[in-house]
C-alpha cells in the first residue's frame, strides 16, 4: 500500500477517534461519504483498527462509553515521560516550550504537573528553520554553504560538511568537517545562511563515539586521547557517583569516603573547568603538568587583586 493512503487511513482513524471522544454520535453511512470509502472500510475501522477502544453501536450509529477519555489509555510510565518532557522544553522557554505545551495537551488533559525541572537549556525558537535546514542536509550527508559570525573576526563563509547538532551545558552548536577534515564546532546561534551545495559527503563514523566519550564542548578530534586522575573530597564524591562523567572510572575508594576516578579527554580544557569548579574538593594527581597548570590559573588570579572585589 502507497504511503500516502496509509496517512488517509490515520487521518481518518484520527478525525473518528477525536469526534467519539467529544460526545458525538456517529452514522457508518455519513462517515463513508465523508472520507469518500465504502462502507465496508468503515465497518472496518470500527470492528478491526478501533477495536481496542470502547466503542458501541446503538441504532446503526456508533459512541463512545460514557466517562472513558482517551489518556486513560496511557501507562504510568507514558504519562511521566510525558510530564517530564514538558518540564523540559519548559526550561528552554520560547516558542519550543509553547509548541510542545500545546502538543502535550492533545495526549493529556491535565492542568497540573508533578515533575519540576531547572535546566538551563538555551532557547533556539528563533532558529527553527535553520535547524529545519540543517537536519535536511545531515540527513541527506549534504554539503553545506553558511556564513559564520564568531564575534571576534569578520563574518566568515564556510563550506561544511555537517555532522550533528549538539548541546553541551545548555548551549547548542553545529558539529561539522571542513574542507581539510578537521571537526570544526560552531555555536549554533551565529550560523546564517545555510544553503545546500549539491555535492554530498561520507558521514565521518569517528563522530558518534568522539561525542558519547566527550565531557564538554572542547574535545578535539585531532588529539590524541590521554587519561587524567583525579581526586575528589568525600562532599564532592557523592556527586560524582550520582552523574559520572563520560568514560569515567572510578580507581579507588578511601575510608573518609573520598575517592580517585579517572577519565580519558582530548583537551585538558575538556576538564580544568570541572576541577575548578569544585575547589578545594577537586585535585588533578596525574598528569602533574595538568594541576600545575590550573595551579597559575589561580595564582594568577589571585595576584590580579580580584579576591579584594
Amino acid at each position: 500500500m502507497a504511503t500516502h493512503d496509509y496517512d488517509k487511513i490515520l487521518t481518518r482513524l484520527i478525525t473518528i477517534l477525536s469526534r467519539l471522544h467529544d460526545g458525538e454520535t456517529l452514522c457508518a453511512k455519513e462517515l463513508a461519504e465523508e472520507f469518500q470509502v465504502s462502507g465496508r472500510t468503515i465497518l472496518r475501522d470500527f470492528t478491526e483498527r478501533l477495536g481496542s477502544f470502547p466503542i458501541y453501536k446503538e441504532k446503526a450509529k456508533y459512541k463512545m462509553q460514557e466517562g472513558f477519555r482517551l489518556e486513560k489509555s496511557k501507562t504510568f510510565e507514558d504519562t511521566l515521560v510525558l510530564d517530564i518532557l514538558e518540564k523540559i522544553t519548559q526550561s528552554i522557554g520560547g516558542k519550543l516550550a509553547s509548541k510542545t505545551h500545546k502538543l502535550l495537551d492533545k495526549l493529556r488533559n491535565e492542568d497540573f504537573n508533578p515533575i519540576y525541572t531547572k535546566l538551563n537549556i538555551e532557547d533556539i525558537s528563533d532558529k527553527f528553520a535553520l535547524i529545519e535546514q540543517l537536519e535536511q542536509a545531515i540527513k541527506k550527508t549534504q554539503v553545506i554553504s553558511c556564513v559564520y559570525n564568531n564575534e571576534i573576526n569578520p563574518p566568515t563563509k564556510e563550506i561544511l560538511k555537517p555532522l550533528k547538532i549538539v548541546n553541551y551545558e545548555g548551549f547548542w552548536y553545529l558539529v561539522a568537517l571542513d574542507s581539510d577534515g578537521y571537526v570544526r564546532k560552531l555555536y549554533l546561534k551565529r550560523v546564517s545562511h545555510v544553503k545546500e551545495t549539491g555535492d554530498h559527503f561520507t558521514s565521518d563514523a569517528r563522530i558518534d563515539s568522539l561525542l558519547e566519550n566527550s565531557i564538554s564542548i572542547w574535545f578535539q578530534s585531532d588529539r590524541d586521547p590521554f587519561d587524567v586522575t583525579v581526586y575528589t573530597t568525600a562532599k564532592a564524591a557523592k556527586y560524582f557517583k550520582r552523574r559520572p562523567l563520560p568514560t569515567q572510572k572510578i580507581e579507588s575508594v578511601h575510608q573518609d569516603g573520598s575517592l580517585e576516578f579517572r577519565v580519558t579527554i582530548t583537551y585538558e580544557m575538556e576538564i580544568i573547568p570541572i576541577i575548578k569548579y569544585w575547589i578545594p574538593h577537586l585535585k588533578v594527581l596525574e598528569p602533574l603538568w595538568l594541576q600545575e597548570m590550573i595551579n597559575e590559573d589561580l595564582q594568577s588570579y589571585l595576584d590580579s587583586g580580584h579576591d579584594g572585589v
